[in-house]
């Protein structure tokens, strides 16, 4: 069963890579995304609106200004949109924020664009290097179902947006990322399908 999930999977990276570079990848992702879709604790209906949703964002952000393209990341969890990245001006943040709210289906847009860039190439390869080690052990942890979860990082601040099991769950996540060298927050958004005690 898992099996039947590998060229999906595979099919949704290679899609989300496209989607790096044009509209048109993005809306491929929302076909690919199906496999793993099927998986998530938000159920599939959500995560295909979810991939709707992010086309519609690589798409307005592409061709509104290619430097905003790149500049911002976002990550799309039940509607709500999470903005990170660096730019240039407080307008370019107004902006970023104004095309998040466009796409149909979003609830919520999380700002957490930094106006000034203060990150260095270092900085910027010590998160994707921060990104990548919390996604491995996350993947690797059988109690923690890592496709419920986008990880963002921003000048060693790690953000989580998802839907966590319960508080364990999300605690697991953090000491995760408390223990990678570089890491100097952690900031979640996340809900909790079990309610707290």
């Amino acid at each position: 069963m898992k099996l039947a999930f590998l060229p999906a999977a595979g099919a949704l990276l290679l899609c989300l890579g496209l989607a790096a570079c044009s509209p048109t990848g993005a809306a491929l992702g929302v076909a690919a995304s199906g496999g793993l879709a099927a998986s998530s604790e938000k159920g599939f209906a959500t995560s295909v609106d979810d991939a709707a949703i992010r086309a519609g964002l690589n798409e307005r952000f592409f061709r509104r200004d290619l430097e905003l393209f790149a500049d911002v990341g976002f990550s799309v969890e039940e509607g709500r949109v999470l903005l990170t990245g660096n730019v240039p001006t407080p307008g370019d943040e107004v902006e970023a924020v104004r095309l998040a709210w466009q796409p149909e289906g979003v609830r919520e847009v999380i700002n957490e664009l930094q106006v000034r860039d203060e990150s260095s190439l270092v900085d910027r390869a010590r998160d994707r290097w921060i990104a990548t080690q919390l996604k491995a052990d996350l993947v690797l942890d059988r109690q923690v179902s890592a496709v419920n979860y986008s990880i963002e990082v921003l000048n060693g601040t790690v953000f989580v947006l998802g839907i966590a099991r319960n508080r364990a769950a999300l605690d697991r996540i953090e000491r995760y990322a408390r223990q990678i060298r570089y890491v100097r927050g952690f900031v979640p958004y996340v809900r909790f399908l079990e309610p707290e005690a």
